[in-house]
């Protein structure tokens, strides 16, 4: 064990994303987007598993799933070092996994660029707030920012239901129920439907991944509360398409409707390479307005990137404007600002 234990501390001193454990290579940490191999030399399936069954053992959870399933997620604590989220899984025939560092601590939102427009959803009341983009691009740590500025701020009672839990909240002024699922409830449906008779002022749902889902959440969000979950989307347009794809074709129309009343904002983010070497976000907000409704209501999305760069005044903020912003502040390069631009050719002309 003094070898993983060895392997998580580098990780966590090189302030690494991730841990590699793959048969056939060694294992490698990823550091801004690059790879980089911390043990000597490689590893081959008998130490994977034994590293593997280390973890399990650490976090004090039974195989059987992972051995019947061929893959596995959760998360452990390791006393005075991290949180590591870890996902164990089949390659080739041995066993592997990628663990993702969290720290104890829930980051200083102004250390991570995180703008005072998306910490202000922290005062919504009511509503759906959905967190969107693609994997590894910071959704959890956002979430984690603004359910701690709720807990700091208001009187309420916070209920999470994340696969598993990552960032750990420790009472403030409000009550934070954290749910893992598969630990704490059976899945995610089962867990949000109890939930609403927990009495919760803040609902956290990790991730919207099925209809039936959508649909309790949806209905959560009308009958009073907040909801804040997430989606495996970029773009924030891209988030109400999928959504509304969930239905069938001949509920479609209706949902358009039930979004256009229960949606407070949408969020998109990505991580973008920083001139400095660190990765920076850059983030989309589009807040509900009577234009951004009808155009909802009336299955135009693709004029919504429109809506959002007419409603500044609002808090609401473009992907590009975003990247903009970065670039002019010295953050970004140009390269990069038109790489990740959503409309390239038009940020060219912007920058001259």
């Amino acid at each position: 064990m003094a070898e993983l234990l060895e392997y998580l501390k580098r990780a966590v001193a090189d302030r690494a994303s991730d841990l590699f454990i793959v048969a056939g290579g060694p294992v490698c940490e990823k550091l801004d987007n690059r790879l980089e191999p911390i043990s000597e030399e490689r590893v081959f399936p008998q130490e994977t598993e034994r590293l593997i069954r280390e973890f399990y053992q650490i976090a004090g959870r039974d195989m059987g799933r992972y051995l019947q399933r061929g893959d596995d997620d959760f998360s452990l604590s390791v006393p005075e070092l991290a949180r590591f989220r870890v996902n164990t899984y089949r390659q080739r025939g041995s066993m592997a996994a990628v663990v993702r560092v969290v720290a104890f601590d829930i980051p200083d939102y102004k250390a991570i660029d995180i703008p005072e427009q998306v910490m202000a959803l922290a005062d919504a009341t009511h509503g759906m707030v959905l967190v969107t983009g693609t994997a590894g691009s910071g959704k959890s740590t956002t979430q984690a920012c603004i359910i701690d500025r709720i807990n700091r701020t208001r009187e309420c009672h916070i209920v999470t239901l994340e696969d598993p839990i990552e960032y750990l909240h420790r009472d403030r002024r409000s009550i934070v129920s954290q749910r893992e699922i598969a630990i704490d409830t059976e899945d995610c449906l089962s867990a949000l439907r109890a939930c609403l008779r927990q009495a919760p002022d803040v609902i956290l749902l990790g991730e919207m991944r099925d209809q039936e889902t959508i649909h309790t959440a949806m209905t959560a969000a009308e009958t009073g509360h907040l909801m804040i979950a997430t989606l495996h989307t970029k773009g924030t347009a891209n988030a109400i398409d999928r959504i509304v794809d969930t239905f069938p074709s001949g509920q479609q129309d209706q949902v358009r409707v039930q979004l256009g009343m229960v949606l407070h904002t949408v969020v998109s983010q990505q991580l973008l390479p920083g001139v400095d070497g660190r990765l920076v976000p850059a983030f989309e907000v589009m807040r509900m307005n009577s234009a951004i409704r009808s155009l909802i209501r009336d299955g135009k999305t693709h004029q919504i990137a429109n809506a959002i760069a007419a409603g500044g005044g609002e808090g609401m903020m473009t992907m590009d404007q975003s990247i903009l912003a970065l670039l002019q502040a010295g953050a970004i390069s140009a390269q990069t600002a038109l790489d990740f631009a959503d409309n390239p050719e038009q940020l060219r002309r912007r920058i001259g």
